[in-house]
């Protein structure tokens, strides 16, 4: 995932990691003189090669790592190779980070679909199942349903737990939900089209939930600066909950898509929208970064100008 440029805090000396997938944008930047004009220094890694991330590591504090696999041609899409590629990826990256002296934390960007994919419950409960930071996706189901990408998220980041369990590092996953924003389809088409594999299902569950790209670069930010304290574990993150059909489709439009006629309607699946199985819940994100707001609030109120 490409998020944007977010202003650079005071101390901070940001990195860009680039792989050779981007040789071509850097070699651009460092003909226009473009690479550190805007306080962010970009080097290239092989994502593969622990030794080249080491490198590109070396001499930073955190990392944060929000990659995605594209596909340049638009058209094999996320397939069960990608899958396996970005789980071995996600192991080398944690490793590397765990061997670089200077490295400290990792914030690492995994998605909400890590968590909601699990064999479907009785209907007629009478409470919505609650979907938080303590689910996973049922790696089995997202295989017999060919849900490539929720099991690539899902294998890639217990792939970064494991890597990161019992070693001098300090771990924390964002799940985000499908991002939205201006331009960001645009640069990540492939995941916008394979996160929305099943989304009708998602919609009648309650499950399917949209982020603005801003936001989620922020709650990297807020969740990174809370590392030095409390903040640990995963973080679910998402603004908007799409509970209409009617949404999906003008979701669709907004992501460049052909707009998919909705499933026919019956009162069944009428009433199984009204009443979702499911209930997603973002409330430790919420609060951590209100904490955070707070303080920074605070802290400009109380400084004085004479």
């Amino acid at each position: 995932m490409d998020l944007p440029a977010y202003p650079p805090r005071v101390g901070y000396l940001p990195r860009g990691f680039r792989t050779l997938q981007d040789l071509d944008k850097l070699r651009e930047m460092e003909m226009f003189r473009e690479n550190g004009r805007d306080g962010v220094w970009t080097v290239m890694a092989n994502v593969m090669d622990p030794e080249s991330l080491h490198r590109a590591f070396n001499g930073c504090v955190g990392v944060f790592h929000t990659s995605s696999l594209v596909d340049p041609g638009g058209i094999s899409g996320y397939t069960k190779h990608m899958a396996s590629l970005e789980t071995k990826a996600a192991e080398r990256v944690v490793e590397a980070c765990v061997r670089t002296e200077s490295v400290r934390k990792c914030v690492f960007t995994s998605s909400l679909l890590a968590c909601v994919w699990r064999q479907s419950y009785p209907q007629h409960r009478r409470f919505p199942t609650t979907v938080d930071e303590n689910c996973w996706s049922d790696e089995t189901f997202c295989r017999d349903n060919k849900l490539w990408f929720a099991l690539g998220k899902t294998m890639a980041e217990k792939a970064a737990w494991r890597a990161a369990r019992g070693r001098d590092l300090k771990l924390v996953t964002i799940c985000p939900a499908l991002v939205t924003g201006p331009g960001f389809r645009r640069r990540n088409s492939t995941p916008s089209i394979a996160y929305l594999k099943g989304a009708h299902a998602m919609v009648a569950e309650g499950l399917l939930a949209t982020t603005d790209v801003e936001q989620v670069a922020e709650a990297h930010v807020r969740v990174y600066e809370a590392m030095n304290g409390t903040a640990g574990g995963r973080y679910i993150c998402y603004d908007h909950i799409v509970r209409r059909a009617e949404e999906f489709v003008e979701l669709e439009l907004q992501l460049g898509l052909q707009a998919r006629a909705p499933p026919p309607h019956d009162e069944q699946a009428a009433t199984a929208i009204a009443t979702p199985s499911f209930e997603l819940c973002n409330r430790k994100l919420t609060r951590l970064v209100s904490s955070r707001r707070r303080c920074t609030h605070d802290a400009y109120l109380s400084v004085s100008y004479d």
